[in-house]
């Protein structure tokens, strides 16, 4: 496969919406379930349960791919899986490199499913001296100082930051310096970036946050009562020694 560097999937020059691009992953993820069952075939219907959105949201983005299926058919399903592929760029070689390694770092790159979905880890990368030389998913770890090299000689296209906050912006800065023009961002904080740089954000403390809400919400349904007590002091986070991947971690004590 192609390591081009410089390439760039061809969804916006054929005006695929962002919300769009963004289903397209869960789609193929539910059509090479699909593909591993040998299943040939499958319904806008099926399809659209399996990758969980509605049928006629799914027949849109498919028509912007220009795959209308066939009527009393279906989808192929093997060539849906090539054809989402080559949209997402997944059909070429896409070197990654990892900062910060840490639990999370260390986590992300031993990670096997990078290889399958067209992502190499090329580079594992921490400011550590004493990780220097260290072997994490049979990948040395190279210091920081030395990133601009790395990028270069490993063509990397995609930087993930898995730092803790303070260091993430000076990271980014020198990614995008490097070349970057692609980051994944695990910190918990903002990343400010140039036009034509794309960040993602990964914050899993979010996701957990909105998901204790639903909790609530569904503990309130039931009748069990989730208001705080009137009588209770407020309470204030202060930092505790304690550290976690994402540098201290907060406890919650009474004001």
């Amino acid at each position: 496969m192609a390591t081009g560097r410089n390439h760039r999937p061809a969804t916006r020059s054929r005006g695929i919406p962002e919300a769009t691009v963004a289903r397209l992953p869960l789609y193929l993820r539910a059509l090479t379930a699909l593909s591993e069952r040998s299943v040939p075939t499958v319904s806008s219907e099926e399809l659209a349960a399996a990758a969980g959105v509605n049928s006629a949201k799914l027949r849109k983005d498919f028509s912007y791919l220009g795959s209308y299926g066939t009527r009393g058919v279906g989808y192929d399903v093997e060539y849906l899986v090539y054809q989402i592929s080559r949209e997402l760029g997944l059909t070429q070689d896409w070197p990654v490199a990892i900062i910060g390694i840490g639990n999370l770092g260390a986590a992300l790159a031993n990670y096997g499913g990078f290889a399958s979905r067209g992502f190499r880890v090329a580079a594992l990368i921490d400011a550590d001296p004493a990780m220097a030389g260290t072997p994490v998913a049979g990948i040395p770890v190279q210091h920081a100082d030395d990133l601009d090299r790395i990028i270069s000689e490993n063509g990397v296209s995609i930087g993930v930051i898995t730092t803790p906050p303070g260091a993430a912006q000076q990271v980014c800065d020198r990614l995008v310096a490097a070349g970057v023009t692609s980051i994944l961002n695990f910190a918990p904080t903002v990343l400010s970036v140039p036009e034509g740089v794309d960040v993602r954000k990964v914050d899993l403390s979010i996701e957990l946050q909105i998901l204790a809400f639903h909790e609530q919400r569904k503990a309130g349904e039931e009748g069990v009562d989730t208001a705080p007590d009137p009588a209770a002091p407020p309470v204030r986070a202060t930092t505790t020694g304690r550290k976690g991947p994402d540098g201290d971690m907060p406890a919650v004590m009474p004001a």
